[in-house]
């Protein structure tokens, strides 16, 4: 089985170098034979997903919406993915299915929802893999965790801090035990 790697971060448009790690990313885990998962977002998710797309990867959009027509209506891409589910259950509902179909999950930017993101992939025990100098929630990820939630009971086991996209990529390859 292959692994489910999710991109996640700032639906908004972002720096073009924000961006081009991003693609970077989708390309190296298209490149290493994994599934790119995303919220089913614009933004930095979805030019990982497009980049994973363009080197033959495997992606799957996890949208919050009830179908294709709400997912349009909210402005969410309908182009580079292979699987677009729908769950119906808002955004933050959306968060709790992605990160329990993921094995990891890399953060990018974003805000309150990629926050969201990561304390739900930390508290379900996911390999987390920040990629520092991103921008937005990232830049503040690893005092929050040291702060104010490292050391409880049913939290991540592997958070990985990295600012280059190939090491990142390559840590958390070997975090799943993939070599």
């Amino acid at each position: 089985m292959k692994y489910k790697i999710a991109v996640l971060g700032s639906a908004k448009t972002e720096a073009e170098e924000v961006i081009q790690k991003a693609r970077k990313l989708g390309e190296l885990i298209a490149k290493n034979d994994c599934i790119l998962l995303t919220g089913g977002c614009p933004g930095v998710p979805h030019e990982a997903l497009k980049a994973a797309k363009a080197n033959n990867g495997f992606t799957v959009g996890i949208s919050p919406a009830d179908d294709f027509q709400e997912h349009k209506q909210i402005d969410y891409p309908e182009d580079s993915f292979d699987l677009l589910i729908f769950t119906g259950f808002g955004k933050k509902g959306r968060n709790v299915i992605t990160m329990r179909t993921c094995d990891a999950a890399i953060f990018i930017s974003g805000g309150s929802g990629t926050l969201n993101e990561f304390t739900i992939a930390y508290d379900e025990r996911k390999i987390c893999a920040i990629l520092l100098g991103s921008g937005g929630i990232t830049d503040i990820l690893k005092e929050i965790e040291e702060k104010y939630i490292s050391g409880r009971k049913s939290t991540s086991e592997i958070v990985i801090y990295e600012s280059d996209p190939e090491k990142l990529i390559k840590k958390v390859l070997e975090a799943l035990g993939k070599k």
